[in-house]
Order: structure tokens, then sequence, then C-alpha cells
């Protein structure tokens, strides 16, 4: 399907300046080639993983309280929805991305090339575990993650693939994330990323990153409607040894961030973090 960005002259919404680069794409079938920050597009599968609202969090909360990051790392970082929209947000800093999944690698860099972002946005192949894919002197001021949320066999698996390693735990859990985060952290740097705020699954985040050397500096559960529990957790952590005695053992928890009010509309908090990543009210 040959997909068209051409835009009306008239139309005043949020575009790119100048010449719309790959106006006419060529998408296959199987793919979809959608919004995600800004004037950047994202290659997905149809019936593959898909960005989701976690990912748009993540990367809002991580460069909302790092937004002078220079380097930035994107663990297990699939389709790039979570670095791009940090890319967006952060433009003058420098990425990698570690991703295991030869499809998502595939789309990550079809949607890299097609947002002009190559030239800072480096994309690696490989589980992020691996010291030859990830050196221990690379630091970064700025760690991302998503990581799945569930141990193999504890869930109905999809029967594909590429969403099986995005929900369940095929390569690395919780704390391998905190442990390769607090290894690649500049002095300074934070880790930020999500997961279920479930008391079980919250402990997990805990013992993550205290086994890792982190600590949980600011948190912030997300309430997907309006008189509903929380269902998930943001949250930034430093190494322990960079902090000062009196932060030492103290998170800082934010109010609860609202999706959605209790009528089903969109909460105006969110609808700002929309804005905040490049979507027009």
């Amino acid at each position: 399907m040959l997909f068209n960005l051409n835009r009306d002259p008239s139309f005043k919404g949020w575009t790119k300046p100048g010449p719309i680069v790959g106006a006419n794409v060529e998408v296959p079938d199987e793919e979809s080639l959608d919004a995600i920050s800004g004037f950047y597009r994202i290659f997905q599968l149809k019936q593959g993983h898909r960005f989701s609202t976690d990912d748009l969090l993540t990367a809002w909360y991580g460069t909302t309280w790092c937004p002078r990051a220079a380097r930035v790392l994107d663990l297990g970082s699939g389709l790039g929805s979570v670095g791009m929209i940090a890319a967006w947000r952060l433009p003058g800093a420098q990425f990698v991305t570690v991703e295991a999944q030869e499809d998502s690698v595939r789309l990550a860099r079809k949607s890299a090339v097609f947002n002009e972002l190559t030239e800072r946005y480096e994309i690696r192949i490989g589980d992020f575990r691996d010291q030859q894919v990830l050196a221990e002197t690379e630091k970064f001021d700025l760690v991302l993650g998503s990581p799945p949320y569930f141990p193999l066999g504890t869930g109905v698996e999809s029967d594909h693939p590429q969403k099986i390693a995005c929900r369940f735990e095929v390569r690395g859990n919780i704390a391998d994330y905190c442990f390769t985060a607090s290894r690649q952290l500049a002095p300074g740097g934070l880790f930020v990323g999500v997961f279920p705020v479930e008391p079980l699954q919250n402990a997990r985040v805990i013992a993550g990153a205290e086994s890792a050397g982190l600590m949980i500096v600011r948190r912030r559960v997300v309430v997907f409607r309006e008189g509903e529990p929380p269902l998930l957790s943001l949250f930034a952590m430093m190494r322990r040894t960079d902090l000062p005695e009196s932060m030492r053992g103290k998170t800082w928890d934010e109010p609860p961030l609202t999706i959605r009010t209790r009528t089903g509309e969109v909460h105006p908090e969110y609808s700002a973090i929309k804005l905040a990543i490049g979507f027009p009210p």
C-alpha cells in the first residue's frame, strides 16, 4: 500500500518544517505506519506487538526528570517506541537502543531512517545482558526500559513470538534491567521504567533495585480510569552511591496519574502529557 503523507497546505496542525521526507512510502500489507511523537512515525506489524501507553509514559517520565541527557540508552527497545519518543523530546541527545528480536529491530531501523534519526540513533541487535553488546565502559545519563512483566508460564502466551517477548520474560527480568542500568549509568544518571503496581510485582522492582545498588528516588502510580485502583507504577532510580546520605532510603511518591475520567474521556493531565510528546490537543 502506498502511504501518502503530503498535507493540505491549509492544514495548521503540527508538521515538520520543510519538505516531508518520504511523502510517498511503500508500506507492506502486514505493516502499518503510525504517528508516535510530533512528526515522527513508527512502523509496526498489524498482527504483532504494537506500542502502548506504557511506552509513551516511560519516555515522557524519563525525559521529564532528565531533560538535559546527552546520552540515552533504551533497554529491550522493541519497535523503538520508547526511544523515538524520547529522541523527539531530547533533540540534542545521542541514543543507543538494544533489542534481541530481529523483526522488531528491522522495523525500528526502518522508522529511524524514515524519521532521519540515523546520525544520532544507534540500534543494536542482541541481549542487553551481554557485555559484547553493551560494554561496561559505555555510560549514559538516562537509561529507559519498559520490561516484560511476567515470568514464562504464568499467563496465556500469544502465538506471535514478537508479542510473547514483550509481555513475558524471555530474555531477562526486572532485576536484569536494574543490574544493566546500574552498570551503564553515568555518575548521577537516572534509570526510568514502568512495572505493575500489584504488591508482589512491586516487591520485585524493589528487590531488583536493591540487588543492583539502585534506589527508587521518584515513583508515580498510573490509574487507567478514575475511581479504579492503579495498575502501573512509573519509577526513577539512581545509584545509591550517587546520592547524598540525606536522600538514601527515601522515595518521593507523586500523586497518581489518571488516564481517563469516570465518564471515559481523556483526563486533562494525560492530554497535557500527549501534548508534551508532540500530539496536538
